[in-house]
């Protein structure tokens, strides 16, 4: 079984200039700063983590993905944000997400989907959403539910799909632009938790394009469009 998001690496040319967005207008504490990489805490069990394109995984492009907040935080991070950024804001019903840019050109969407917190502070609870770009949406969408993502929602002109193991949420894009004019990251490096990180990536032993047994039990593998997931055994 899969669980929550354990980190999302985004690829940076200068860490220095990109870093500040993170640290100073998100507020994400720095758990680990090296030559090649920036980590991130991202709330929740996740990490958002910067990288230089110095070896695979290289870390996604232009990718389009989202934190969750309290539904009680939202207003503070839109006042928090709204003076130097050009937010965009869309009103799904059951909740309102804030967009705007980080320097390397990734979209980065702030939806207030959790339970209200009561203290209505600037918290973040973790990534809950990211966007691949997809080459063969179907093929996509046959590999994604057989490592255990079901299909919630599909585009109306059928050129993207949306996933969820529950805690995670996965949009397969074909090539466009979606709200905000935001792109599906392409080469995306994710972790996930998982149960059983070997058992989980049997189940598409024969459409992947790489694996690695890693250390801990942790499992790589690159699938048919050059994104790489990791699946990292549940901390308990």
């Amino acid at each position: 079984m899969l669980g929550d998001c354990r980190w999302l690496t985004l690829e940076v040319t200068s860490l220095d200039s990109v870093a500040p967005f993170y640290r100073e207008r998100l507020s994400l504490p720095l758990i680990e700063a090296t030559d090649r990489q920036y980590r991130f805490d991202a709330g929740g069990s996740s990490e958002l983590r910067l990288r230089r394109p110095t070896a695979v995984p290289r870390g996604g492009l232009h990718t389009h993905y989202a934190f969750s907040c309290p539904a009680d935080a939202y207003d503070a991070w839109w006042d928090r944000l709204d003076a130097d950024f050009d937010l965009q804001e869309v009103d799904f019903g059951s909740m309102r997400s804030l967009y705007l840019y980080d320097p390397a050109g990734n979209c980065v969407e702030i939806a207030g989907a959790d339970e209200p917190s009561g203290t209505a502070g600037r918290t973040l609870s973790g990534i809950f959403e990211v966007v691949f770009e997809v080459a063969d949406l179907p093929a996509s969408e046959q590999f994604y539910t057989a490592l255990g993502f079901e299909v919630v929602d599909r585009g109306e002109n059928r050129t993207r799909t949306r996933l969820t193991n529950g805690p995670l949420d996965i949009e397969l894009w074909e090539p466009q632009l979606g709200l905000a004019d935001a792109r599906g990251g392409v080469h995306v490096d994710v972790g996930i938790n998982a149960e059983s990180p070997a058992a989980v990536a049997d189940n598409v032993a024969e459409r992947v394009t790489k694996r690695e047994q890693l250390d801990d039990g942790a499992v790589r593998i690159r699938d048919p469009d050059g994104h790489y997931l990791t699946f990292v055994r549940s901390e308990r």
